[in-house]
């Protein structure tokens, strides 16, 4: 067991796997020679050639492209787009080649990629560096979407994502990349895709997110649980497929639910997260589920961050607020 941070995980996870399997391939803008623009591939180059982990050009259609027949011709390839909010020029082959490749063949080729990208906002930067945009991959059939928040879950997801033989969209928060580190086992493991997981047991409400959001709500939890309220609190992990099981039998057994999530409200993966909820635990539900979301404006500047992301006193209002409907 290591302490290493968010940003070491994901290092770790495609040394790891570059190691175990020569098919894996890397690269995106500034990841060989530089290490990317956070370093999350530092050293790769060094070890394991300009062939294996190499710079590309500031295009990233052409990356996605390239990823797409390497992966039909048998290789592995791990893409980096430099921000989630510069992937969108690359929309047109994710959409219509990765994500349908196995459909459209009838099985016959499969795109084994995976697509990094750093998302969501704290950092203070420029324009189109901030968006949080799993709802957008989340509803093209045929992708896996996955949003870490420790360092233990994104080692293991991103060697799952890598091993998997179909596409995944692995989208890590910046804004805890450097946050905090954890123990993490130094020999390799993998963390099934597709399954959330309970971080906080309680009974009064349960409360959802994913990534970066997941330490404001676990903050808010805890000062939920400082007026006496006893939240449950999920990670899901795993955007597409959302874990139903693990959602609707926390919420059958509290009652109440919250979402939260970064991105805007509307159309977010929280209204979806509500449907589900409403579908399959209607009847155990003493109040409306609800969301905390960011709003459905352009990402501010960075003057106005603070006023956009979810805080744990935004939470905590929500949390009293379903907690004590009808009272």
């Amino acid at each position: 067991m290591a302490a290493i941070n968010l940003l070491q995980a994901v290092n770790e996870a495609l040394r790891q796997e570059m190691k175990r399997d020569p098919r894996v391939i890397v690269f995106g803008e500034d990841v060989g020679y530089e290490g990317g623009v956070f370093r999350a591939t530092v050293d790769l180059q060094k070890e394991f050639g300009k062939d294996r982990c190499m710079d590309s050009p500031l295009a990233e259609s052409a990356i996605v492209g390239v990823g797409i027949g390497m992966a039909i011709n048998g290789m592995i390839p791990v893409v980096e787009m430099q921000f989630s909010g510069f992937s969108y020029p690359a929309f047109n082959q994710i959409i219509s080649h990765v994500a349908r490749m196995r459909n459209r063949s009838r099985g016959r080729y499969t795109v084994p990629m995976v697509i990094r990208m750093p998302y969501g906002g704290g950092i203070r930067a420029l324009e189109h560096h901030s968006e949080s945009p799993e709802a957008f991959f989340a509803h093209i059939p045929g992708l896996k979407v996955v949003m870490p928040s420790t360092p233990y879950d994104t080692k293991g997801l991103l060697a799952a994502a890598i091993r998997d033989e179909d596409p995944v969209i692995f989208l890590e928060p910046k804004r805890i990349y450097r946050a905090f580190k954890q123990e993490v086992p130094e020999e390799d493991y993998i963390i099934p895709i597709g399954k959330a997981k309970v971080v906080r047991e309680g009974t009064d409400i349960t409360l959802i997110a994913w990534g970066a959001m997941m330490r404001e709500t676990l903050k808010a939890a805890e000062l939920a649980a400082e007026k006496g309220i006893h939240p449950e609190v999920i990670d899901l992990r795993t955007i597409a497929p959302i874990d139903r099981d693990t959602v609707i039998a926390s919420v059958k057994k509290t009652g109440r639910a919250i979402i939260v999530h970064e991105a805007p409200k509307t159309g977010g993966i929280g209204g979806e997260l509500m449907a589900i909820i409403n579908e399959k635990a209607f009847l155990h539900l003493e109040a409306p589920p609800t969301r905390v979301t960011g709003f459905d404006t352009p990402f501010p500047l960075p003057r106005g961050e603070q006023h956009y992301l979810p805080s744990p006193e935004r939470i905590l209002v929500k949390i009293q607020e379903v907690v004590n409907y009808l009272t």
